[in-house]
């Protein structure tokens, strides 16, 4: 089974582009979990509507859809496809954590299969004035807490932009960057607190010294300079690592400031 991630930074612009519509024709992707969606429930039934038998766009691309949009329009949201032969094997679907202030930006998909649960999340921005660093936190430790109650009952794969480079070597530039949101030393520190509560950063497990990116500024030539971030990961319980064929990150593909990123389970 192949699950990627990615950031789209926005459906409506995305699922234009030639970059978008290559991606999902190639049919990669068992199961893909898509963050940043931007748009509300109201105008995705305009603009994604299903026919008279239930299809959208994305089932000419052989998926099943379940969308987590926020309550402000073009804000957040996530979105998870499934591809339909995989749906059988889907037991249920949850959206949220429960918490009212964090269910509204709908950034939290929950999916349990029969072998693990898959958590599809758009960690929030602790934003250039560090004005939403606490807001994270309590996201971040609601998360953690979510997932150390499913981990009694089958291993966990939390996957999506987590808005954090763990170490100096996952950004271009940490020595101009400490304090930066997504490398404040609090937001460090709770992924150091997270893996070390029996999970594993996938990609640092396979891949120890890589230096490879999942972000980037849209200024001017910083991509095609490599000045950037990795700040999407796929995280699993540890009992899942020796099953993890392969990580990684798919910076030849754009289409959005971020890349996929993917793992074979």
């Amino acid at each position: 089974m192949k699950i990627y991630s990615w950031n789209i930074n926005g459906i409506r612009a995305w699922i234009k582009k030639p970059e978008a519509q290559t991606f999902l024709k190639s049919g990669k992707a068992d199961i893909l979990c898509v963050q940043e969606i931007k748009i509300s429930d109201e105008s995705r039934a305009k603009e994604f509507p299903a026919n008279l038998m239930g299809e959208t766009i994305f089932s000419e691309y052989g998926y099943i859809e379940y969308w987590n949009s926020a309550k402000r329009p073009g804000y957040s949201g996530t979105l998870t496809l499934i591809k339909k032969d995989l749906v059988t094997g889907l037991l249920n679907v949850k959206t949220g954590l429960g918490i009212d202030k964090f269910d509204v930006e709908g950034r939290t998909q929950t999916l349990e299969f029969k072998d693990f649960y898959l958590i599809n999340n758009y960690f929030p921005n602790s934003n250039h004035e560090l004005s939403r660093l606490d807001y994270k936190i309590e996201y971040n430790q609601a998360l953690h807490k979510l997932v150390k109650k499913l981990e009694k009952k089958k291993p966990v794969i939390i996957t999506g932009d987590l808005n954090v480079a763990h170490n100096e070597i996952d950004l271009a530039r940490p020595k101009d960057n400490h304090g930066n949101p997504g490398f404040t030393k609090e937001e460090r520190e709770w992924m150091t607190i997270f893996l070390d509560d029996n999970m594993v950063d996938t990609f640092r497990d396979l891949h120890p010294k890589k230096v490879q990116y999942s972000w980037w500024s849209y200024r001017a030539m910083v991509r095609e300079r490599n000045i950037g971030w990795r700040i999407d990961y796929f995280v699993v319980s540890k009992k899942l690592i020796k099953k993890i064929k392969k990580a990684k990150i798919h910076d030849n593909i754009w289409g959005s400031d971020h890349c996929p990123i993917s793992i074979e389970i």
